[in-house]
């Protein structure tokens, strides 16, 4: 029986076509299982007074294809059957609002490290998400710790990938985190610079000043990690990419977490330390607000960000 945010979904998109949910399965000696062989995408579509709308979704697929080329790995659809399958997944589940769940990876084929005679498999499902770090982490904030887990080098596993072997590393941070009573850890790159969070990029202000850690920290470039500068420089705010010295994180006014699944989210302490006042700060809750309001179609998309999901288009009889 489905639970959580899977209950009600009927139809999983795979390799081609819809499937029913219970049917979307994979076999015990799929590559993937066994050495990690994926690439995958987080995306959201919002509900907005036109329809259901996702997010920067040419930007997501455009990341998933540079994901594959990293590791050889040749999706064989284009991105306009991509797109329409996630427009179509969406309708077939009556959702409004959602998140999505791209992902390529090797299925049943050789036994052996050597991916290359797997076949390379297809899946997009679509199924309601709440806020990932709780339902009122935008509004108060979170508390953080520094993990004692490094982000791996730049020379072993490709940050710039979104692969799911690299959230191993994500799953150390996080596990110690909740273990140690906090939302979330802060990964350290290995020179001892900031990095990320489990599954997030992360924003640090001083002095009206808006910090990010650099692509060579380890870090994926996030789609909403973007946006967010966009919007900053939009409004005048300073950005700097740059290395961040764990220090920094409890001397700065402000600090915040960005990503599809937690949007913006506030820190509110790293390592029970205050940060700031130990509330969203006034470059944070604007940032937010304008995020917010244009995810939600409350204003005009001026970067053309959201992809409306069209109608479905009856079939003629005959």
């Amino acid at each position: 029986m489905q639970k959580g945010p899977f209950e009600g979904i009927r139809f999983v998109w795979m390799n081609g076509s819809l499937v029913e949910f219970e049917k979307a399965t994979v076999h015990v000696m799929a590559h993937a299982l066994h050495y990690g062989s994926g690439l995958f995408e987080g995306i959201r579509a919002y509900r907005t007074v036109k329809g259901p709308a996702v997010f920067r979704l040419p930007e997501h697929l455009k990341r998933l294809e540079n994901s594959c080329k990293v590791y050889r790995m040749e999706i064989p659809y284009d991105r306009e059957a991509l797109t329409q399958a996630v427009f179509e997944v969406i309708r077939a589940n009556g959702l409004e609002e959602c998140y999505l769940r791209p992902i390529v990876f090797r299925g049943f084929g050789t036994v052996g490290i050597n991916p290359l005679k797997s076949p390379v498999e297809v899946v997009i499902a679509a199924f309601p998400w709440g806020r990932y770090l709780g339902d009122d982490a935008i509004e108060k904030g979170v508390d953080a710790c520094v993990s004692t887990w490094r982000r791996s080098g730049l020379g072993g596993s490709p940050a710039l990938a979104k692969a799911t072997a690299n959230y191993l590393n994500s799953q150390l941070v996080k596990m110690e985190a909740i273990t140690n009573g906090y939302a979330e850890g802060i990964a350290l790159d290995t020179h001892g610079h900031v990095s990320e969070g489990s599954g997030e990029n992360i924003f640090l202000v001083q002095d009206g000043v808006l910090y990010t850690p650099p692509v060579s920290s380890a870090i994926l470039p996030g789609i909403t990690r973007n946006a967010v500068i966009t919007l900053a420089e939009e409004a005048g705010i300073p950005v700097r990419r740059e290395a961040i010295p764990r220090g920094m994180l409890y001397t700065c006014d402000e600090a915040f977490f960005t990503g599809t699944a937690v949007e913006i989210t506030p820190i509110r302490s790293v390592d029970r330390v205050a940060v700031g006042e130990g509330k969203p700060g006034p470059v944070t809750r604007k940032l937010t607000a304008e995020f917010l309001a244009l995810t939600r179609g409350e204003v005009a998309d001026r970067f053309g960000w959201l992809s409306p999901v069209p109608a479905a288009v009856a079939q003629s009889a005959g």
